[in-house]
């Protein structure tokens, strides 16, 4: 193979290597570093983790909520006859084939 071809694969390599950045939540590490530097200037370090608090306990309230909200409607399904058995079949198969496609696709991932 001509080294011009080497050369160009291991270009495109570090070219895909430097593109690809892993992101939390479509959100980089810099831009995040960012976002907390914005947020100090406005509230103050003082302020940081009272309002962390707050966004953690209104979070909880909200998680809370969604799981009485679940848990009622099923106990209503349970009382009124309803099959609720359906959706853990449905489930067990989507597992199934995720972990099937997992299986599969386990040699053809790259890990950067």
């Amino acid at each position: 193979m001509p080294t011009f071809f080497i050369s160009l694969i291991k270009t495109t390599h570090y070219i895909c290597a430097v593109i690809y950045q892993p992101t939390f939540l479509f959100i980089s590490g810099g831009e995040i570093a960012f976002i907390l530097f914005i947020a100090i200037m406005v509230f103050g370090a003082d302020k940081l983790p009272e309002i962390a608090r707050g966004l953690g306990k209104g979070m909880r309230t909200l998680k809370d909520a969604t799981n009485d909200i679940k848990h009622e409607i099923t106990k209503s399904a349970e009382n009124h006859g309803i099959d609720t058995s359906i959706t853990k079949d449905v489930k067990k198969e989507l597992d199934k084939v995720k972990d099937d496609i997992d299986d599969f696709t386990g040699s053809v991932k790259r890990k950067f």
